[in-house]
């Protein structure tokens, strides 16, 4: 919300960004003085992007019109300046006023005519950048003040003082504009008031069980100030920064967690635009993720989003490739049964996976030529050898087919692991591990239950020791 420079990228608006709302149309005066014979653009936030929806080459007094036919989407836009900077206006529904500025201090001079609504906006703007300040100096004097416990108190309250009176300003703005674009936008970014935990004194550490509690309550209401059935929130820097603070920072990441989370979430998204937008972000998002066992989140938003029929935005050949990748990836999720493998080995006698009665086994896909197996594999070995009586099997699975090239460097690397070989690829195992590339390095428990996948092999060591150490009986 605050003005700030921007390198913007001209693109095309999504299919939805710009679908005309009425027929009325909108016609935007713009003077700003000092920036004759130059163009501007006009832009609109959508997520965490800004695309450009009309141009207009002022006149030499820096004047001219927005103007079209239809009414633009009702979100915050802006007026983009040369210098690759902006400033922010509200489009609302009513989209014929007037604004005015100077090119060399236009935040601190801008004015509206016939809009109620972005005086308003701009007002809470300045007071707002204001508060930011002055929030900024109690931080400084805060950290230069570390030492000093009397300080450090008196700065704490107002700090506290000083948190209580912008949350109330942000109450004041929502409530003197109600039914507004700005409230809307105003009471998105409002924090959540977690209320005084009461943990009777007797309790074991009573700090720990309100940090829970707290946790747990913002957590639960962490959206209670977004309105998902309103598209108007879709055309706001606002909603895509609570979207990540949630997902990335709030929610434990694990995929349990997060599915529960989804499950509560989405029921609210009853705007078919808004609900378009969340799903889109939560499969990108979870699909980027480097987090071990997300792809679990993957699945479930595939069955109950996108092959479900919920997602007429894609297309049939898009929904059949992600069918083919989810069924992949459902019988290697972190928590199942790893599918038994029963294949042949280098010393000529038929192994089954399911038959290794050791606390932890290592599933390693690897091949002879492949350059990172190569510095895999003697890591591999490395630790085998320190480990393999204490509980841990390596059941390696060679994925290439010449015989010759695998049984020598079996022999000249002494892998006396259970060395499995399968060219034919009878068991299937690239299906059920979806084996796409080497190295691919699973662990599974004595029940054969899939705890680990696709880790490093420097990984492997530190994650038994710590699956030890929190999940045993």
């Amino acid at each position: 919300m605050m003005i700030r420079p921007i390198f913007l990228v001209f693109l095309l608006a999504f299919s939805t960004a710009i679908t005309a709302q009425n027929k009325y149309g909108y016609d935007i005066s713009v003077n700003i003085k000092g920036l004759g014979d130059s163009t501007v653009y006009l832009a609109y936030h959508f997520g965490d992007k800004q695309y450009v929806c009309d141009t207009l080459k002022l006149d030499r007094n820096g004047s001219g019109k927005f103007t079209g036919n239809q009414s633009l989407p009702q979100g915050i836009y802006m007026i983009v300046i040369p210098g690759n900077k902006y400033f922010e206006l509200l489009m609302p529904e009513k989209q014929l006023f007037a604004l005015s500025c100077s090119f060399t201090d236009y935040f601190k001079t801008l004015r509206f005519s016939g809009s109620d609504e972005n005086t308003a906006f701009i007002e809470y703007q300045r007071n707002w950048v204001s508060m930011q300040e002055e929030t900024g100096m109690l931080n400084t004097r805060y950290q230069a003040n570390k030492q000093n416990k009397d300080s450090l108190k008196i700065l704490t309250d107002m700090s506290a003082r000083n948190d209580v009176k912008m949350r109330d300003y942000l109450l004041s703005v929502v409530e003197q504009n109600k039914g507004t674009l700005l409230a809307l936008v105003v009471k998105m970014i409002i924090p959540i008031e977690v209320p005084e935990i009461i943990v009777p004194e007797n309790v074991h550490n009573p700090d720990s069980i309100k940090w829970i509690r707290s946790y747990l309550y913002n957590k639960d209401h962490f959206f209670d100030n977004v309105d998902f059935s309103d598209e108007r929130i879709l055309r706001t820097p606002i909603l895509k920064s609570k979207l990540d603070t949630f997902f990335k920072n709030v929610v434990v990441q694990l995929s349990d967690s997060i599915n529960r989370e989804i499950d509560k979430l989405m029921p609210r998204c009853t705007d078919y635009k808004v609900f378009q937008y969340v799903a889109v972000y939560l499969f990108n998002h979870f699909r980027e993720s480097g987090i071990m066992g997300h792809d679990a989140v993957i699945v479930k938003l595939a069955d109950d989003i996108y092959l479900s029929g919920k997602a007429d935005w894609t297309t049939r050949e898009w929904r059949d490739n992600l069918k083919k990748e989810v069924d992949r990836i459902r019988p290697n999720l972190i928590g199942v049964k790893g599918h038994d493998l029963v294949m042949n080995t280098y010393n000529g006698v038929f192994v089954s996976l399911y038959d290794i009665n050791k606390e932890f086994t290592i599933l390693y896909f690897w091949e002879p030529d492949c350059g990172h197996c190569k510095e895999a594999t003697p890591k591999l070995k490395a630790y085998y050898d320190k480990m393999k009586n204490q509980g841990v099997e390596v059941f390696a699975v060679c994925t290439q087919s010449d015989r010759a090239k695998w049984e020598k460097y079996i022999q000249e690397n002494h892998l006396d692991w259970i060395n499995g070989w399968d060219p034919q690829r009878s068991t299937n195992y690239d299906y059920y591990y979806n084996v796409t590339a080497t190295p691919g390095i699973y662990i599974l428990d004595r029940n054969k239950k899939i705890i680990a996948k696709k880790l490093g092999v420097e990984d492997i060591g530190p994650f038994i020791e710590n699956y030890k150490k929190y999940n045993r009986n």
